[in-house]
């Protein structure tokens, strides 16, 4: 787990980093806590009275199990489905993809992010080997994280990404979360940071 204490002699550049757009990276396995761990920050800088934009995916769950993902516009709160688990082996077989994307969703998501900035939160939740390796799905979502123009954004990703988030986003701070467990010390330790900041 890396996390950066603030201490009088790293104030300054966070400040700088704030003003540039800060951006955190939440990564952890699947059914670690990365969406609980967003979804914490979210209402957190929603109490604060911030303008927050982007995409939240939660999981759909029947009978305990993950059987589809869900999306939510964090703007206009407007939800919709996004993917039903469907394996198949596409020929990438390094990475293959377990879910089947509505394709009308994924251009609506396309959109959202494409007039996501300016903001002051900024949300992707998540970004996958769909748009790191393949350069489809949400890819204006990657545009809208170059920007730089938001306060804070908050991208969440799988461990095996993070090598090519830290070549397009050298400025982020990696977040790692082993389990739901540490979603309350987590969502501390990052909001005192940023109390720390203003």
């Amino acid at each position: 787990m890396i996390f950066i204490f603030i201490n009088e002699g790293k104030r300054s550049c966070l400040i700088s980093r704030i003003l540039e757009g800060n951006l955190w990276i939440i990564s952890g396995e699947i059914g670690a806590g990365k969406s609980v761990l967003c979804t914490r920050l979210i209402k957190a800088f929603e109490a604060l009275g911030w303008q927050i934009s982007g995409l939240r995916s939660p999981a759909i769950m029947e009978a305990g199990k993950k059987t589809g993902i869900a999306v939510e516009n964090l703007a206009t709160k407007e939800m919709r489905r996004l993917a039903v688990h469907d394996y198949k082996p596409d020929g990438m077989e390094d990475d293959p993809i377990h879910w089947t994307f509505d394709p009308q969703v994924l251009a609506w998501g396309n959109q959202v992010f494409a007039q996501a900035v300016p903001t002051d939160l900024l949300v992707v939740d998540e970004i996958g080997p769909l748009e790191m390796k393949r350069e489809q799905g949400w890819v204006n979502a990657l545009r809208a994280l170059d920007s730089g123009q938001y306060r804070q954004a908050i991208l969440v990703m799988r461990p095996k990404l993070l090598a090519m988030s830290q070549i397009r986003w050298h400025w982020g701070r990696m977040v790692e979360i082993k389990t739901v467990d540490q979603v309350p010390f987590i969502t501390d330790e990052l909001m005192l940071e940023w109390n720390f900041g203003m």
